[in-house]
């Protein structure tokens, strides 16, 4: 067997390292897809400064923690290239933040021998405006176009290209894939306006499973919590729930963070060390679906910008 040579380094896991970072905010009850994705200093979500466009899927959240976590008031990111190329410099003992990114790589079929190419994660390191000295402010000042918080969460399904039924009544929230229906309490049984809009949010996410639609395998009973099989789909309705949410400029609840909440997420994700990118990725989708926004036009690269 081939030894190791001191120069050689172990490869990085990507996906151990997202989900590492994933269950130490679960272990300090912080889910990162029940948290505003906005800058401590307001609305606003994290935005490459080279392409002037929100960060989506994983990316969002990872971003949006770190903002919060170190109070970074600015809404934008930067390499360190970039920021060299601004005249900006990184302040010393400032740590860089992941930021992931698909990379064709072209490699041969094992079976037929022919020429493919398949989607590999790479990564790459961004700062943020405030870890950097010397920017020209004019520049990373810019206002970015955000949604106002209230403004459009009672319409932001309604572009929903081929939307399911909704029926509000009773004391309950679910989709129900075989009649490709809707249930939710009406919104005096939330605690605010808000809760309502991002429960419905999270249950269309759902229904952009159905087989006519993204065709997830939604099954024709939902999943109970905690089970096996309950773990990918209902986190990509959490993170699609949390995207449309950003969308229309209001803020998740947080009333579901208990500790069977928590635990249930620990598991899943322990189970599968790339679950939570994989679900980041189809909840962004669920959420441009509902939007009416075309996944292949806004992120090719998905899930980095």
């Amino acid at each position: 067997m081939a030894k190791e040579t001191k120069d050689q380094k172990p490869r990085r896991d990507l996906y151990q390292e997202v989900t590492d970072k994933i269950l130490k905010l679960l272990d300090q009850g912080v889910p990162p897809w029940r948290q505003p994705i906005t800058t401590a200093d307001g609305p606003g979500m994290p935005t490459s400064f080279g392409s002037k466009k929100p960060y989506r899927g994983i990316n969002l959240f990872l971003l949006a923690i770190n903002a919060w976590a170190h109070d970074y008031g600015s809404n934008y990111w930067l390499t360190f290239n970039q920021a060299k190329q601004q005249g900006g410099k990184v302040r010393k003992g400032e740590k860089g933040s992941l930021v992931l990114f698909w990379k064709q790589h072209a490699t041969k079929d094992r079976e037929s021998g022919e020429d493919v190419t398949i989607p590999v994660l790479r990564h790459y390191v961004v700062f943020n405006a405030d870890q950097i000295e010397g920017l020209p402010q004019d520049e990373v000042a810019k206002p970015i176009a955000q949604p106002q918080p209230d403004s459009r969460p009672a319409q932001a399904y309604l572009t929903y290209p081929d939307p399911p039924r909704v029926d509000v009544r009773g004391h309950r929230a679910c989709y129900l894939p075989r009649e490709d229906r809707i249930e939710i309490a009406p919104m005096e049984r939330f605690e605010s306006s808000s809760a309502f809009y991002a429960t419905l949010y999270h249950e269309l996410a759902h229904s952009t499973g159905h087989p006519k639609r993204l065709n997830r395998d939604l099954g024709e009973k939902p999943h109970v919590f905690g089970s096996p099989d309950y773990g990918k789909e209902e986190l990509v309705a959490e993170m699609g729930s949390a995207f449309l949410c950003a969308a229309a400029g209001i803020s998740p609840p947080t009333i579901e963070q208990s500790a069977a909440y928590l635990d249930g997420w620990r598991r899943s994700l322990k189970a599968d060390k790339k679950l939570v990118i994989a679900a980041a990725g189809q909840g962004q989708r669920a959420a441009d679906y509902v939007l009416g926004v075309k996944y292949e036009a806004a992120a090719p690269r998905e899930p980095a910008i």
